[in-house]
């Protein structure tokens, strides 16, 4: 079948990782780490490596966030990521930049030796390619970028890719991987460690103290000495108006089963759309072709299927397809300067700790940032704390980058509240589809299932109220100002957001 699956269903988890019991009692410990992903795994890795009594909590499964959503490149080529970095920070904080992911994926290849991880961790050439003479032209930009950081790449006109390029850069020596292969592993070792991990455990907020104290959904509470914000968006804000200082965006991948030979090497290109292209291997061992992109800003668009269907299009167009078995789409949170923000949420400090921020890149920078954390901990000198500091200050890019941002959201709330023209008949409603409807006279959300079963949901997220929008290639409610995401029933399924939508009617089928 050369169509699209008809559900999303991402390849990393057609087997999920071990299961792990819910927190039911109150416990007191060194370090909370809160969230299932890389980074808080890895930290929770980290820490228990150093003697560091931690418990580790997910209020889903294991992995069941972006980690679980990646394309999973571990790379320190981040599209056309140096000549910007040196514009804004300089020539040393860039290069302090790259040596940062570079430590990340050295550690993680050392760990799939030492633990005997099978994870599928390749060493492969990344390139971020150019079709066009414009970009050839920033291609060109970034390669006196890379001499000036001696950085490990070249300029190259040729790439295993089935169809020509203006010029390409290449950097030496990345890699891809299974991310939850790799989780899985180092959760392992957490139970052998004793370790406690919990699943299906939610924090809904955090209170500061003597010690800080995690809350939880169920009313238990965890008391620290530390607690470590690994939720990908920070769900408390502790006055670091991360809600303001972070852009988020939603991207697409799809995986092809193609007749002949799969290009070697990791893909970008220069221009946009995006194209992301990896190869990797099915649960039966067999090699996929990966085909990413298509991003845009979280909530903002309504028909999401139409950039599902673009990346068809384009394997199509490129390469002997087969067959589509899985196609998945993540979130991804952009920092107003480019550099992640990890570390003390507050200056002066050492309590709370958070990583966010990754810019799409999240694999190797959320292994740095699990590094960073840990030595925050456990008094390690660190040479990135500076360089990722949430409290840091860039002017050239923070004043101009927030003005747009905050522009951006504040059009996005006014438009939900005010626009009454979108709104369907409920009525109207096909099985399977979702749409803001006039419920008793106000904005609601419906959604009706294969069965006939409608569910009606109050639209405003319960993060900040903004008026969420459908996304039909995920069956969810979307939030178009700070990336919150709901399931049609109004559970949360991404933050920041950790209260459910007030569900309005469930109605049977007639």
């Amino acid at each position: 079948m050369k169509n699209l699956p008809p559900e999303s269903k991402s390849l990393w988890r057609e087997k999920a990782p071990q299961s792990f019991p819910a927190l039911k009692e109150d416990i007191d410990t060194e370090v909370c780490v809160i969230g299932g992903g890389i980074v808080g795994v890895s930290t929770a890795f980290m820490l228990a490596r150093r003697g560091i009594k931690a418990a580790l909590i997910e209020a889903d499964r294991m992995g069941a966030g972006t980690s679980g959503y990646t394309t999973a490149k571990i790379s320190s080529q981040h599209g056309l990521k140096y000549s910007s970095l040196i514009d804004t920070f300089g020539e040393q904080e860039a290069r302090l930049y790259y040596d940062a992911n570079e430590d990340a994926i050295a550690w993680m290849e050392r760990m799939c030796k030492k633990l005997a991880i099978d994870c599928n961790f390749e060493r492969q050439a990344s390139y971020v390619y150019a079709e066009t003479q414009e970009g050839a032209e920033n291609i060109n930009k970034e390669v006196e970028a890379y001499r000036r950081l001696e950085l490990d790449g070249r300029l190259s006109e040729e790439t295993e890719l089935p169809f020509p390029v203006e010029s390409a850069i290449m950097m030496h020596d990345q890699a891809q991987f299974h991310p939850l292969r790799f989780l899985s592993k180092l959760l392992r070792y957490l139970e052998v460690e004793n370790t406690p991990v919990y699943e299906n455990t939610k924090a809904v907020d955090i209170k500061r103290g003597k010690r800080p104290q995690v809350l939880m959904e169920n009313g238990n509470v965890i008391t620290a000495d530390h607690v470590v914000m690994a939720t990908h968006y920070p769900f408390k804000d502790l006055q670091a108006l991360f809600a303001a200082r972070l852009h988020v965006e939603r991207s697409y991948a799809v995986a092809f089963r193609i007749e002949g030979k799969i290009p070697q090497g990791m893909y970008l290109n220069a221009e946009s759309p995006k194209r992301s292209i990896r190869n990797a291997v099915d649960p039966d061992g067999n090699r996929l072709l990966l085909i990413g992109g298509e991003g845009h800003t979280s909530g903002q668009k309504d028909d999401t299927l139409q950039n599902y269907e673009a990346l068809r299009q384009f394997g199509l167009e490129h390469f002997k397809v087969k067959d589509i078995p899985y196609r998945w789409s993540a979130q991804d949170l952009m920092t107003l300067d480019g550099m992640p923000y990890i570390g003390p949420v507050t200056p002066g400090k050492e309590d709370i700790f958070t990583a966010a921020g990754f810019g799409k890149w999240g694999m190797a920078m959320g292994v740095g940032a699990a590094t960073i954390i840990a030595d925050h901990i456990s008094g390690k000198n660190n040479p990135y704390t500076k360089l990722f500091t949430p409290s840091r200050f860039t002017p050239s890019q923070d004043i101009k980058n927030a003005v747009k941002e905050n522009m951006s959201v504040a059009r996005s709330y006014v438009k939900g509240k005010m626009d009454r023209k979108s709104r369907n008949k409920l009525e109207d409603l096909a099985n399977g589809e979702g749409a803001v409807v006039n419920f008793d006279g106000n904005r609601a959300g419906a959604y009706k299932n294969e069965h006939g079963e409608i569910t009606i949901v109050d639209t405003t997220c319960t993060h900040m109220g903004c008026e969420l929008s459908w996304n039909n290639g995920e069956t969810s409610w979307d939030c178009p100002c700070h990336g919150s995401r709901f399931d049609v029933d109004g559970t949360v399924l991404e933050g920041p957001a950790v209260k459910p939508l007030t569900q309005l009617k469930k109605e049977e089928p007639k």
